[in-house]
């Protein structure tokens, strides 16, 4: 928790607003989908779900294949816990959504799923997308299908396994927007990002989620913006998000949203 506060200190002193954002394509996502204050209908879908998990007081036996809750380290968890320490908040499930419907991603993919409002926000931010989430423990996972099915979220499908053994199998040749939202580890998340970059395409976005999460979270961070395919990235301390756009010009931006 210090890294992380001596970190977003420094975010705060290094970051700008769409004042000093000098990218056409970069100003038109920040102005058009970051700082959009349009209130949409499916938001009170997002705030219900979330709501509904927080109140829900059943447990779920959970197996952590990552480095699983700070806060509570017992396997059986309650569900509106969850919910709290580790879901997804309401704001940035309403970015999800506002991403979404800007980049209309036609194909998703997401490292762990849990109880699934991120993506809950991503599919009703385009209903035709096609989204892939893979969740490791089988119980999470098998809770959040049936809220899906529930919400006739027809448009995502679940796959419950280890990370690294579920993306050699996948079928798509390629993912619009790919939110590694699972194992915050330096190499475990270096090696996902390895083993999808063949799997982008030219408009591709990839997000990663809690990227101050610890020292050594940074510096994958700091090696994955580095890397001679990423031609822009975005930081906005939470979230980084890097894109492979060979029309421009390697570029790195800090943003507070």
């Amino acid at each position: 928790m210090f890294y992380q506060i001596i970190q977003y200190i420094k975010f705060i002193f290094k970051s700008t607003n769409q004042h000093g954002v000098h990218s056409p394509f970069m100003y038109d996502l920040v102005t058009k989908c970051f700082y959009d204050k349009k209130i949409y209908p499916e938001y009170k879908n997002i705030a219900n779900y979330r709501n509904e998990l927080l109140k829900n007081n059943n447990f779920l036996e959970v197996n952590d294949l990552g480095p699983g809750s700070r806060k509570t380290k017992t396997n059986k968890r309650q569900i509106g816990e969850i919910a709290k320490t580790s879901g997804t908040t309401i704001k940035r499930a309403k970015l999800l959504y506002r991403i979404s419907k800007y980049f209309k991603s036609n194909t998703v993919l997401e490292l762990g799923t849990s109880l699934g409002t991120a993506t809950q926000a991503i599919g009703l931010g385009f209903p035709e997308s096609n989204i892939t989430t893979i969740e490791g423990c089988p119980n999470i996972s098998f809770f959040s299908k049936s809220n899906f099915k529930k919400q006739q979220l027809n448009n995502i499908e679940v796959l419950t396994g280890d990370f690294d053994e579920t993306i050699k199998n996948l079928s798509n040749k390629s993912y619009d927007l790919i939110f590694f939202d699972g194992n915050h580890q330096k190499e475990a998340t270096l090696s996902y990002f390895e083993n999808l970059l063949p799997k982008t395409n030219n408009n591709t976005v990839f997000i990663f989620d809690d990227i101050y999460w610890s020292k050594e979270m940074t510096e994958a961070w700091e090696t994955i913006k580095q890397h001679p395919k990423v031609t822009v990235s975005l930081d906005t301390f939470y979230w980084g998000f890097v894109f492979f756009r060979k029309e421009q010009a390697k570029e790195h931006f800090t943003l507070r949203v």
